[in-house]
């Protein structure tokens, strides 16, 4: 348990000069970042939990029965200070964290945390929700489908959450959720401290040969920011591999980069292993307090898997085809290895290289030729915009009156194809020491008919800064990656649903990804691509031949791709199907499970580690995704079954756009997930489109 003092009476009342103490006047409630400072978190947050406090405790005592306005539509009411706050905080939190900051963060995440156990731990709130559930059930009750759904998912949450346990188990809950919480957090901290500290430093400028003029003038830059000037600093990625290995000749670099990537959060400083076995253990102590034979099936069951079964199926089911194409890919490169090195060992950081002079030699296309083609603006409003416009209506217009929560951050209007705005799109693309690595989503502002809301959502990447008065060039991967976090802007910004905790992404894990995979489609279609790859310089648009290469060459490397993929996710298994006393005890131990658990699911490639080892798995130990990393792929088959259903129906056309929005992306998460896809495609979903697309076969 926290030692913090729990928010009392005395803090529910914020300073009105706060800026969170009233809705934002900004448009579309964006936040007032020119106002706020970091000193105004901790009051509102405080003062957020205990107004909610106060708003539970009238519900719970109204002395009227149940009705869906006085229990359902208040409990949906509750919180607006809480939710304004901790949009914001949690945002800047993974994008330009402070030390400040994090150490509040440490302060507060056992307080949210229990105080989100008061909610869905109090018996009372959950027998005046059960009361209209069963009413609805008996058709006592006529509600709109929302709003039974709703019903439904409360009811699921609250039982879910433990409210049935006894007062002694009831504790101990809350104590394990509390610390938690509280090592998610450290799990993060740490790892961002741990890649900082792995970037290599490299000091002779003859060992970047290969490596692109921008990319070598960004590392310089990199360096000087970090105080050494003169050298040249390449910064990790949050995944095992790492871009800069497919260009760099220096063998002797590569295996450094690679090195360092693999060895990050192993100690001595920085180490993540004490806090996820620490987190292994709780969660899985958690599950079987909560009637769970182990995390994994707690995790599942609130899917659309519904069995941690069903999820071992599917990836062990892929994992022999998988590694049988990646060790016809190895023996192809290892060739290619030998003519260069002969009587070398092909070994995991030769991968990317050889993989990108195998593929240059067959296709007569490498990174080094694409990128000048990609330039960041230019994919940005020419293409993800663009196929925006062209399936939804949507426009975009840059709003340089408003500020961001960073001086990198841009800020867009986003309207409908009638001219009314349905919100803002924030996009930050660069890397920076204060932001956490990878790329993702956030809500600043969630759409919602009942409180008259419209969205504002941020899009976070980690693009390597280009020096001072150079483009911003992208690798193919950061073009896949700006269309596919779209995915989830675009998610949030067309919902239209009436209760706020059902709007856009407030879906199953494992349905989430399935929407903004389906928008990576349109990186590769032709007539997107004809528009943003365009050469920075000439404005000449990429050869015809090279666009047909790089679409025909979209299955290579998947055996590489889809091993490596798999090998997470069963890891992230692994980890979350073990009772308390099965995890490893010592931190030493960690590295020896991870290598049985791969070998015993048939993925133990040396030369294709897991996209990410537990010691910096932020998905899974920092970041929400525990025992849900397998969504990426269920998500996929969802998404290759729609790809299909586009290419069918013509593609790139307004008529489809408005179908995929009017029944999957506008209705968030109001309606059962499946009956959307249904609705969508007009059948249950099969594998076979997604088996096709990765070229494997069962």
């Amino acid at each position: 348990m926290t030692d913090a003092p729990r928010p009392t009476a005395d803090d529910a009342v914020l300073d009105p000069s706060n800026p969170f103490a009233s809705r934002s006047p900004l448009p579309y409630g964006l936040p007032d970042y020119r106002a706020i400072r970091e000193e105004h978190y901790r009051p509102a947050l405080l003062a957020g939990m205990a107004q909610q406090r106060a708003e539970l405790e009238a519900i719970a005592t109204d002395a009227e029965p149940p009705s869906i306005e006085n229990t359902v539509v208040a409990l949906e009411r509750s919180g607006r200070l809480l939710d304004r706050v901790t949009a914001a905080f949690d945002n800047q939190l993974g994008a330009d964290s402070t030390e400040a900051l994090e150490q509040l963060e440490e302060e507060v995440a056992p307080l949210l945390a229990a105080h989100h156990d008061a909610m869905l731990l109090d018996r009372r709130l959950y027998d005046r929700v059960r009361t209209l559930a069963q009413e609805v059930a008996d058709g006592r009750l006529a509600v709109e489908p929302d709003t039974a759904w709703l019903l439904h998912r409360l009811d699921l949450d609250f039982r879910r959450s433990g409210v049935g346990l006894g007062a002694a188990d009831q504790e101990r809950l809350r104590a394990l959720n509390e610390r938690i919480t509280a090592l998610d957090a450290r799990f993060g901290r740490e790892l961002l401290a741990a890649s900082n500290a792995a970037a290599v430093l490299v000091t002779d400028e003859a060992q970047l040969a290969g490596l692109a003029p921008d990319a070598v003038a960004a590392a310089a830059a990199a360096a000087e920011h970090r105080g050494h000037a003169g050298a040249w600093l390449l910064e990790l990625v949050l995944p095992t591999t790492q871009p800069v290995l497919a260009s760099l000749h220096d063998r002797a670099l590569r295996e450094r980069v690679h090195r360092a990537a693999v060895t990050r959060g192993l100690g001595p400083d920085h180490d993540t292993r004490p806090i996820l076995l620490e987190l292994a253990r709780l969660r899985a102590e958690r599950a079987r307090l909560l009637g769970y034979v182990h995390h994994a099936d707690y995790v599942a069951q609130d899917g659309t898997a519904t069995t941690s079964e069903a999820v071992t199926d599917l990836l062990t089911g892929l994992a022999p085809a998988a590694v049988a194409n990646a060790l016809r890919e190895a023996d192809d490169l290892a060739a290619a290895l030998a003519v260069d090195v002969p009587g070398a060992t092909f070994e995991a950081w030769d991968w990317p290289y050889y993989a990108e002079a195998v593929r240059r030699r067959r296709r007569s296309l490498d990174e080094s030729l694409l990128r000048p083609y990609l330039e960041l603006d230019r994919v940005l409003v020419d293409g993800v915009f663009w196929a925006a416009n062209q399936l939804y209506g949507l426009t975009f217009t840059e709003r340089t009156d408003l500020a961001g929560y960073h001086p990198d951050v841009r800020v867009f209007e986003v309207l409908d194809a009638d001219g009314d705005g349905i919100g803002l799109f924030l996009a930050d693309p660069w890397a920076r020491e204060s932001k956490r690595g990878g790329a993702w989503m956030n809500t600043l502002v969630d759409q919602s008919r009942l409180l008259g809301e419209r969205c504002v959502v941020v899009n976070n990447a980690n693009v390597p800064r280009p020096a001072p008065g150079q483009p911003a060039l992208l690798t193919w991967d950061h073009v896949i990656t700006l269309f596919h976090e779209f995915g989830h802007a675009l998610h949030a910004l067309v919902s239209d649903v009436h209760y706020p905790s059902q709007s856009g992404t407030a879906v199953p894990r494992d349905f989430v990804e399935y929407p903004s995979q389906v928008n990576e489609m349109w990186a590769w279609d032709r007539s997107v691509l004809r528009r943003f790859a365009v050469h920075h310089e000439t404005g000449e648009p990429m050869p015809a031949q090279w666009l047909d290469t790089l679409v025909e060459g979209r299955q290579d490397g998947e055996g590489f791709a889809t091993t490596e993929y798999l090998a997470a996710a069963l890891l992230d298994q692994a980890w979350h199907r073990l009772a308390p006393d099965e995890v490893p005890a010592a931190p030493a131990e960690v590295e020896a499970f991870e290598a049985a658990a791969l070998e015993a699911a048939g993925v133990a490639l040396p030369t294709v580690p897991p996209r990410y080892r537990s010691s910096y798995f932020n998905h899974v130990f920092g970041g929400g995704y525990a025992a849900g990393y397998y969504s990426y792929l269920w998500s996929e088959v969802l998404d290759a079954d729609t790809v299909d259903w586009f290419t069918a129906n013509g593609g790139l056309r307004r008529a489809n756009g408005d179908r995929l929005r009017a029944a999957v992306l506008s209705r968030g998460g109001s309606l059962d997930p499946m009956q959307a896809f249904r609705e969508l495609v007009g059948h249950e979903p099969r594998l076979e489109p997604l088996l096709a697309r990765r070229g494997l076969t069962l």
